[in-house]
């Protein structure tokens, strides 16, 4: 059996770097809010627009992504193109996953409002954790406009069936389909973005926002994986299991959605050629299960309810291949 060390991730790990362990019961969750409040207090705020040096130019010779990250890495096509031209593919897909960003916190963003209007509570700790992640989505997302622009490329445009999709943002059910979606988004970024900070071949650009993104990232994973838990401790196993095959399909879909087929372009690939040499290589199935790895392991390891031992985890391995 393949284990998840020879597709190049990690298992799954808590926001400290610790080992995922089943839990016995559901924390309380205005003492879970509380608690990331306090610990998101207590880090010095940061401005988008300022801790980053936008006006330094980039470095020529620095990657925009790690070269095993490219769609097109180790196959035909990749052999064919030069060092500049393979660079200048990494800038453009790296474009059209900030863009991608961008799209995805904003529905996070919707959905967390939608939340906050119907809580009971309008005043109380979930709330006000809750507001304060809205905000840390927003100076994100501020972050990626501007390494686009630091680029001086365009932005891609979400394709236009997956623009109308977006639109039905606040159909999502609520509970674990919602809460997992938003725990796929985070979680994403989170993994892609980590092996970054720690690279000196990678834009300094890049890296700054890397670093930057990291605290506020474990906060809102925290905070959303409580909720899933307490989400799926209080439905049946019916209501589980469409919630599970809805969010599998999600999941996975997911990375195929991050790359515009319009990137190819740049190193004079047709998109339609370039899609699909990039869909059957190796170095795709591999990004696929890295970008996914800790949704999936932590969404595996989740515990069953006591009173409902007969309901399976909301993913399962088949969930990206």
């Amino acid at each position: 059996m393949t284990s998840s060390h020879d597709y190049g991730f990690r298992p799954a790990t808590t926001p400290s770097g610790g080992a995922v362990r089943r839990r016995r019961h559901i924390g309380d969750r205005q003492a879970t809010a509380r608690r990331l409040l306090f610990a998101g207090a207590a880090e010095a705020a940061y401005d988008p627009d300022l801790d980053i040096d936008w006006d330094a130019p980039p470095d020529p010779a620095k990657h925009w992504l790690p070269p095993e990250r490219v769609s097109l890495y180790g196959s035909r096509l990749w052999e064919r193109l030069a060092p500049e031209q393979r660079r200048e593919l990494g800038k453009h897909e790296l474009v059209s996953m900030l863009g991608i960003g961008i799209y995805a916190q904003s529905m996070v963003s919707m959905l967390m409002f939608r939340d906050v209007i119907e809580s009971r509570d309008p005043v109380d700790d979930h709330t006000r954790f809750t507001l304060a992640a809205i905000r840390e989505e927003s100076r994100n997302s501020t972050m990626y406009s501007r390494l686009i622009n630091a680029t001086g490329l365009p932005p891609y445009r979400l394709p236009a069936p997956l623009r109308a999709l977006t639109k039905l943002t606040l159909w999502i059910p609520d509970g674990p389909s919602a809460l997992g979606f938003r725990l796929l988004v985070e979680e994403m970024a989170a993994q892609l973005l980590r092996e970054l900070t720690a690279d000196p071949d990678i834009q300094p650009h890049l890296r700054q926002l890397a670093m930057l993104h990291a605290a506020s990232s474990a906060r809102h994973i925290a905070a959303t994986r409580a909720e899933l838990l307490r989400a799926i401790d209080s439905r049946g196993p019916i209501r589980v299991a469409l919630h599970r095959w809805a969010l599998s399909a999600v999941v996975a879909v997911a990375y195929a959605t991050l790359v515009h087929p319009a990137v190819y372009r740049a190193v004079g690939i047709h998109p339609l050629a370039g899609a699909a040499v990039a869909v059957t290589t190796g170095a795709y199935r591999r990004n696929a299960r890295v970008a996914t790895a800790t949704v999936r392991e932590f969404l595996r390891e989740t515990p069953r309810p006591q009173a409902r031992a007969g309901v399976r985890s909301i993913t399962n391995r088949r969930a990206v291949r």
